[in-house]
């Protein structure tokens, strides 16, 4: 078993414990709608504030809700954000502050997703979300980033929609259908804030999942081709680790553009850290990096991200 006090530093054991704080020692047997209470007193408590020159309106796409987030001078593509909570928790509250600040640092305008959630809405419920806002924005070229399971609504949406202006996608800790019975999944399966048991239950409840479907698990791909220039972020201590890495070499084997970056001594939901640990701070301006090299169209080699 791994000692994870060998791997974490002190500011990001601090993270941990202060999101653990939230969590009661029998969550595995509250209700979805417990778990959203407590995800979101969780959230509440890290949100860092909106940068005082961000502009916040929330509206809708169909019926689809969305936030979205500029500045003044705001121009370019259009982020489309996705967020991470296991297609169970998380909305535009959650990760309020991230998508702020993803606008603060690159200038461009975001506009963050709230898709159905499970088990109310199984699959395809979010990525159908997803893909209508998708379609409502992609008359200009987009960015397409999300975590944890908007990284693999983001990659979803890559995989289904070739062929139209995605200048890229950024993909941070994201869970993509790699295989659960080897590698990360096994190596960091009782890893600090995600286990391998946590993935299995929020795919149980994500509902039944047809083989080779790309709108749930973008590795079951058979073609790679065509994608999108792509920044795929892992956290060293984290059971979908690997899946980042696989996607990576998938990509390139398919003659495609894309960077792996594994966050040392990093953990699932790092982002929420960002404020806290100085490793987390890193990651975070490598993702809005990429996100204005993307935007400016520049290669990926020459994004100053590793």
């Amino acid at each position: 078993m791994i000692d994870y006090r060998h791997i974490i530093d002190d500011a990001t054991w601090q993270f941990i414990e202060k999101t653990n704080s939230f969590y009661p020692e029998n969550v595995v047997d509250a209700t979805v709608g417990e778990q959203r209470a407590i995800y979101n007193a969780m959230c509440a408590a890290f949100h860092a504030g909106i940068p005082k020159d961000v502009v916040v309106t929330d509206g809708n796409v169909g019926s689809v809700p969305v936030r979205q987030y500029h500045q003044d001078n705001s121009s370019g593509p259009n982020v489309v954000y996705m967020h991470g909570g296991g297609f169970v928790v998380g909305g535009l509250l959650s990760h309020d502050d991230v998508c702020a600040e993803i606008c603060a640092a690159t200038g461009l305008r975001v506009t963050s997703v709230d898709y159905r959630l499970s088990p109310e809405h199984p699959h395809p419920g979010a990525y159908d979300d997803c893909q209508t806002v998708f379609d409502h924005l992609i008359a200009d070229p987009v960015i397409l980033c999300g975590d944890s399971a908007g990284g693999n609504l983001a990659a979803a949406l890559a995989h289904n929609n070739r062929g139209t202006p995605v200048l890229g996608q950024v993909l941070i800790y994201p869970g993509l259908g790699g295989d659960m019975n080897r590698g990360s999944y096994q190596r960091h399966a009782q890893a600090p804030m995600l286990t391998r048991d946590d993935i299995l239950f929020h795919k149980d409840v994500r509902g039944p999942i047809k083989a080779g479907d790309t709108r749930a698990s973008p590795l079951s791909d058979t073609d790679f081709s065509g994608l999108p220039p792509t920044v795929a972020i892992a956290a060293e201590c984290d059971p979908l680790a690997d899946d980042a890495r696989q996607y990576r070499d998938a990509i390139q084997a398919a003659g495609g553009r894309a960077i792996f970056i594994e966050e040392t001594g990093l953990v699932h939901g790092f982002l929420r850290a960002r404020h806290m640990a100085p490793r987390a701070r890193a990651s975070f301006a490598r993702i809005t990096r990429a996100i204005t090299g993307m935007a400016a169209r520049t290669p990926l080699c020459e994004i100053e991200l590793l």
